[in-house]
């Protein structure tokens, strides 16, 4: 099926193409502020639609209202034009029903749209999502988990007087799993249940996480949300705070030092030799926390984040003892670079199971470039 994704290049429709892009057969089709011309001969060539396209701050009310109903107003006229039964999944929020501008907005914008698309013979579908965070969100515009792990990891306290209030959370992953679902169904009005925490507590948690992983460690991360949450904190400033030194303790005999502290998760530990010239890796994970400690020899880590052209490289070597954890949503590999066999160390949060390996192949450099 042929899926054109209004806002394609935001935080939830990144993710939302990431996940089509590992877990379905789907043709997307990625409109953008770039492309937004072209609307409406992409939407007649589409055979389901998915609109993220919004404005989540305006200089007033006023702007953000009209901005976001004109929006759906020009994707409702494509789809009247094109004359065809699409199926259109709408993200809406929870805001929904409070009477701010942006409640509003999204109110009306649906039923714009659930009018459009119904009259050509298809369905609507919206998703009302509540708070929706992840990796790779903007700080101080999508949601205040970017904007305080980004505090936290640069060492500043303003967060630290933030007002206290209940929030429901949702990872934007499972905000896109249950829009993949939707494109199926035929439900109407869909209702994903978040994560309810206090935004102190949040903002603990960041700051325990960040407490523990400058020294390499991985937290105790007891429920799919604290995973999430440390998954969304390790993607901030990845260029900066890899790799990671443990402490070396040297005496007459040697040194010793700590390749993983664990609290209280399952794992799993491998090692590899790889020889001269040649490379491992080339896929990415959306969930899966994978540390390399290179033991023997000396190789490039590098990755790349998942539809974009944007790449890192590290190397490193068994002298410097250096720790590299791949992030999530990041295409990675490592190669040898020396003469002699390379010996790695690999750790992973997950217990390999096969029929779930949480493990898609890409290549880091793809001969023919990046698509949608």
């Amino acid at each position: 099926m042929k899926v054109l994704i209004t806002g394609a290049d935001g935080f939830l429709g990144w993710h939302l193409r990431c996940r089509l892009r590992a877990m379905s057969e789907h043709d997307v089709v990625p409109v953008g502020r770039q492309n937004w011309s072209r609307l409406p001969a992409l939407v007649a060539e589409s055979d389901a639609i998915v609109h993220l396209a919004g404005i989540n701050r305006a200089p007033t009310g006023e702007e953000l209202l009209e901005g976001n109903i004109q929006l759906a107003r020009e994707l409702a006229g494509a789809m009247r034009a094109a004359s065809k039964p699409y199926r259109l999944i709408y993200a809406g929020t929870t805001q929904i029903g409070n009477g701010t501008p942006y409640g509003i907005a999204k109110e009306i914008s649906g039923g714009l749209l659930d009018d459009a698309v119904e009259t050509n013979g298809g369905s609507f579908c919206e998703v009302r999502l509540p708070g929706v965070f992840g990796e790779h969100a903007r700080p101080n515009y999508n949601t205040f988990v970017a904007t305080f792990g980004e505090a936290v990891l640069e060492g500043r306290e303003d967060w630290l007087t933030v007002q206290d209030s209940v929030v429901e959370l949702l990872h934007a992953q499972d905000a896109a799993a249950t829009i993949e679902a939707a494109l199926t169904s035929t439900e109407k009005l869909i209702r994903p249940s978040g994560h309810s925490v206090s935004v102190q507590d949040v903002l603990k948690l960041l700051g325990a996480f960040h407490t523990l992983y400058i020294n390499g460690e991985i937290p105790d991360l007891r429920s799919p949300f604290e995973l999430s949450l440390f998954n969304t904190y390790r993607s901030i400033n990845i260029r900066e705070r890899y790799p990671i030194f443990p402490k070396v303790n040297a005496d007459a005999r040697g040194e010793l030092s700590e390749i993983l502290r664990a609290h209280g998760r399952a794992g799993q530990t491998f090692i590899s030799s790889t020889r001269p010239g040649q490379t491992r890796g080339e896929h990415y994970h959306l969930r899966k926390i994978e540390r390399f400690a290179v033991v023997h020899g000396s190789a490039r880590i590098s990755m790349r984040r998942l539809l974009t052209n944007e790449t890192i490289e590290f190397d490193v070597d068994a002298d410097t003892q250096a720790l590299v954890d791949m992030p999530t949503l990041w295409v990675h590999n490592i190669k040898n670079t020396g003469s002699a066999d390379l010996l790695t160390v690999f750790w992973t949060d997950q217990l390999y199971d096969p029929s779930a390996p949480d493990t898609y192949y890409e290549m880091v450099r793809s001969p023919g470039g990046v698509s949608s």
